[in-house]
């Protein structure tokens, strides 16, 4: 300590103690059993002091008033993520069975449930007033995303359930099993009430991906064993079997890994297992997808060209197990399985104008503002390469952040994409040996007390 003191930190007894010169015991405080055990003890501003917990906790705290969280986040492999339909909020589940809804500008927490077993997947109703979470026991449940309330629950199957995908109209539920069968839903009263419609029947693994057509009329769905299969629903989830009468469908969302559209960005050599998961922005212009190599891809879209090049961007230190934009397609959220991490990413929409030769930096609007209790401040790298990791002509070009696909269309205007992570830090970080158009910030935010508080302050992270 800066006064010549010692302070400790115990591991199971969870008990900060302060010592004198002498090494006698002068203050002792007990770190309450919800937080875990005692990782590591820092001192702080005047007489405050830090401690991180085996939970994920970071807490600052004073031997006169107790502990105060700082910092949150799950405590096992984390799968399931869901962005709010028009809402700056995202939600979050994880084996630890925690349900988080974060709010992704000021990045607070405004809720957090417990369930009675792990989450894997989850879905907002386009109302936005309720959310579908999927278990890995096959029962699957309806959380109010306001007050966090149970509405319903139901089970489908005994094995893990991998999607739970609305309609683009709220009015249909499709839920992916692993048990091979995708289970159908009428929904109404903006999906506070659930009827069985049907079950679509004829893969031969389970179901990893689904989207629905903006008429509710089709499904494409991937599966475990890498088959693509598409289904006309009003003709009582009948398999379709020329899938090329469905190749042009204009699908309502893009999340299945296998298609006509995103074929491109499976690298060279790859097993199939090697991408996570994969979403499409909401204005078509881009795919960002993530992967097993600790890492967050941005193609173009469509990107239905072997090979396609992408801007390749760091910052998880395990497998990265989920994306998805927020509705506004400014941001682009991403997870992490064994890190446990939420990260954060600025998308940067760049205006290339042939006529001038100029280009023209254009940040989405609406980006949050960073908040200024910054806990730590990383800087991610991001590498454009292609797909083989053979760097192209515009590539290398700070002006070009993703190529077109077709060099034919190299004179044409066209919108350029790049991501910059938002780990809540305290502002931009420079990086060094990097494009000037690969610029990421990670931002480390600011946290809420545990369990079910809620409206205090907590970081995406």
């Amino acid at each position: 300590m800066r006064n010549g003191m010692m302070l400790t930190g115990g591991g199971k007894d969870r008990k900060v103690i302060l010592w004198d010169h002498n090494l006698n015991s002068e203050r002792e405080i007990e770190v309450p059993d919800q937080y875990g055990t005692i990782r590591a003890v820092a001192e702080g501003k005047l007489d405050q002091f830090l401690i991180g917990t085996s939970r994920n906790f970071i807490l600052r705290g004073t031997f006169n008033d107790g502990f105060q969280v700082e910092v949150q986040g799950h405590t096992d492999e984390l799968w399931g993520l869901a962005t709010h339909p028009f809402k700056d909020l995202l939600l979050t589940c994880a084996q630890d069975k925690q349900v988080c809804l974060w709010n992704s500008v000021d990045h607070t927490l405004e809720w957090t449930r417990l369930l009675d077993e792990p989450g894997h997947c989850a879905d907002f109703h386009p109302s936005g007033i309720v959310v579908a979470i999927g278990t890995h026991s096959g029962r699957w449940f309806v959380l109010d995303a306001e007050t966090r309330d149970l509405v319903s629950i139901h089970t489908d199957g005994n094995e893990q359930l991998s999607v739970m995908r609305y309609s683009i109209d709220g009015a249909l539920l499709a839920v992916g099993s692993h048990d091979n069968f995708i289970y159908l839903y009428n929904v109404s009263e903006n999906g506070r009430k659930y009827s069985r419609y049907g079950k679509c029947s004829g893969h031969s693994s389970y179901i990893t991906h689904l989207d629905w057509s903006p008429d509710n009329k089709y499904i494409m769905s991937n599966s475990g064993d890498y088959e693509i299969l598409y289904w006309d629903i009003p003709s009582g989830c009948k398999l379709i079997r020329n899938r090329s009468d469905c190749k042009d469908i204009d699908w309502a969302t893009y999340t299945c890994v296998l298609g006509f559209h995103v074929f491109g960005v499976w690298p060279e050599g790859s097993d199939g297992t090697d991408i996570n998961a994969l979403v499409r922005s909401r204005n078509r212009k881009v795919i960002a997808l993530a992967d097993d190599f600790c890492k967050v891809h941005l193609f173009q879209y469509p990107c239905s060209k072997p090979k396609a090049p992408s801007h390749k961007y760091s910052a998880h230190s395990s497998h990265v197990t989920n994306v998805s934009f927020t509705h506004s397609d400014c941001h682009l959220i991403s997870t992490g399985g064994k890190d446990m991490s939420i990260i954060q990413w600025r998308l940067i929409e760049k205006v290339s104008l042939a006529q001038t030769d100029n280009v023209v930096e254009i940040n989405a609007a609406n980006t949050p503002t960073v908040t200024e209790k910054v806990v730590q401040e990383v800087t991610a790298t991001s590498e454009p390469k292609a797909a083989d990791e053979e760097v192209t002509e515009a590539e290398e070009s700070p002006e070009s952040p993703i190529q077109d696909a077709g060099e034919e269309n190299a004179e044409e205007a066209e919108y350029q994409n790049e991501v910059q992570s938002e780990e809540s830090s305290q502002g931009a970080v420079e990086e060094n040996g990097q494009e000037a158009s690969s610029e990421i910030n990670e931002e480390s935010t600011d946290s809420p007390t545990v369990a079910e508080t809620q409206g205090e302050d907590s970081p995406v992270s």
